[in-house]
């Protein structure tokens, strides 16, 4: 496929000063089963990291718990060198114990080492933007966000989001220091965050959907989402996706795949425009 782009997704600035295009890639699913260990096709997994700049790609989402470190030791054996437009986010937070299971820690020295290993992983001297993956209920946040605040004066980070939060949440952490994003569960069916989004609209705070491609019954046979994605020659994953790049400006989803086949098919929906009609039924049927 040689027509296809990220491009007409568009771009935001991240923290004001630093551009991406909307429509990015996630990293999760270039590991084994259950998020853990080698991919089934490593050699894969680099032709899509590859393939993915080569369409426009300018963001890549990516945490030290995927693997773990296998994502960000494979982004580094595809990319590096960097382009320079190449944004990589990487979070922190999680400790793995095995597949599927996922442990929050977010005790300041455990936080401090991880941005350090991600640095050594990902061969970066400076992590753009660097997420808390998750909030460990049992440390203060201002100890959580002040360590990454901390890093950040050491200019080893140089954006702080965070992720599955809540309005409160984040209010909360910008007393300590800027939030430039965030990253919660949200697609077409799953939109218990809505309040989240506009308050990420109305500060330009970048949103960025995990679970981008949920539609639930909106995918049944006959469904809305099958009649318009047959009125614009696409899949039901690519009218997801051009859903949610509709929904906001501030939003950037990062649809993930071990394929390169699968990625194509996703980046394809940057370049499908809804129309308020078809946005708005689909907004109302799910």
């Amino acid at each position: 496929m040689t027509d296809v782009s990220a491009s007409p997704s568009g771009t935001f600035q991240l923290g004001g000063d630093l551009p991406v295009t909307r429509l990015g890639f996630g990293a999760m699913r270039l590991t084994g089963e259950g998020i853990w260990g080698d991919p089934r096709d490593p050699d894969e997994a680099v032709r899509v990291l590859r393939r993915a700049v080569e369409l426009g790609v300018t963001f890549i989402d990516t945490a030290d718990s995927y693997g773990p470190f296998t994502a960000d030791l494979l982004i580094r054996k595809a990319l590096h060198p960097y382009p320079d437009d190449l944004v990589i986010a990487t979070k922190v937070g999680f400790t793995r114990q095995g597949p599927g299971i996922w442990t929050p820690v977010g005790r300041p020295e455990y936080l401090r080492q991880q941005v350090e290993l991600n640095l050594r992983h990902l061969g970066l001297d400076r992590i753009d933007l660097l997420q808390l993956h998750r909030i460990d209920p049992k440390v203060p946040l201002e100890d959580q966000v002040g360590e990454l605040r901390a890093l950040q004066d050491e200019g080893k980070i140089r954006h702080v989001g965070l992720s599955q939060v809540s309005v409160a949440e984040m209010k909360a952490a910008a007393k300590i220091t800027p939030i430039v994003s965030v990253q919660n569960r949200y697609n077409v069916t799953e939109r218990d965050d809505d309040t989240l989004l506009d308050y990420c609209e109305e500060q330009g705070i970048a949103f960025i959907p995990w679970g981008p491609l949920g539609s639930g019954p909106l995918a049944s046979d006959g469904g809305p989402l099958e009649r318009i994605a047959a009125a614009h020659h696409a899949t039901a994953a690519q009218l997801a996706l051009a859903w949610l790049l509709k929904r906001s400006p501030v939003m950037l989803p990062i649809p993930g795949t071990s394929t390169v086949a699968h990625l194509e098919e996703n980046i394809g929906a940057a370049g499908i425009d809804l129309t308020d009609a078809e946005f708005d039924t689909l907004g109302s049927a799910a």
